[in-house]
């Protein structure tokens, strides 16, 4: 079964979502660290510029953590019991190098999905006159908090399309696995496939 191939987005109607790229993630030596996150900078950074240059809207998610509100979360990562991931610590913050603007979107979330217990469908919905209907979704992980979001967005009947090299993950099987999965809930594409598509006008 392959739906990636029955639909088509169009970057009018499309919405960049960059997922986790915060300093706890994606810094040398941070407590969290996706080391692939720190690599995939200049694309992430390429795509942000393309959609800047296009008017297509950027939302960035920050995930924060806390013992008492995140409770499983910290018994699967005990290393972030006492620290890490904390709101209004620079650990939270997106990374410099992708910075956002003024008119960009944040999304401070306490669970993997950007969707739960969050304003982000209602923004998707409302921010445009040409209602949005497609997320491209980068960031980190590739498993975990992207893929959750990714999956979240489908079930709201938004079209997904899921950057495969501009997603990263601890372990490539893992991310590699998510890439799979999406051909089921979205469409999988390279970071030059989307900006070419954007600079296309659908893809």
């Amino acid at each position: 079964m392959e739906l990636s191939s029955k639909w088509t987005f169009e970057r009018d109607r499309s919405a960049l979502i960059v997922v986790d790229m915060q300093n706890d993630f994606v810094l040398d030596g941070a407590i969290m660290q996706v080391k692939e996150a720190m690599n995939q900078l200049p694309k992430i950074k390429s795509l942000i510029a393309k959609c800047r240059e296009l008017s297509i809207p950027i939302i960035y998610t920050i995930h924060e953590t806390d013992e008492v509100l995140n409770p499983l979360e910290i018994a699967a990562f005990p290393h972030l019991k006492n620290a890490g991931m904390r709101k209004g610590t620079p650990g939270v913050e997106v990374v410099e190098e992708l910075k956002p603007h003024a008119n960009d979107i944040i999304i401070r979330k306490r669970r993997f999905s950007a969707f739960y217990q969050t304003d982000l469908e209602l923004i998707l919905r409302n921010m445009k006159i040409t209602r949005i209907d497609t997320v491209i979704i980068c960031g980190t992980v590739t498993n975990i908090c992207c893929e959750s979001t990714a999956r979240d967005a489908f079930f709201r009947d938004f079209k997904v399309v899921f950057g495969s090299d501009i997603c990263s993950a601890v372990n490539l099987d893992a991310h590699k696995a998510t890439l799979a999965n999406m051909e089921i809930f979205g469409r999988v594409l390279d970071c030059y496939s989307i900006l070419s598509a954007l600079d296309n006008g659908r893809g």
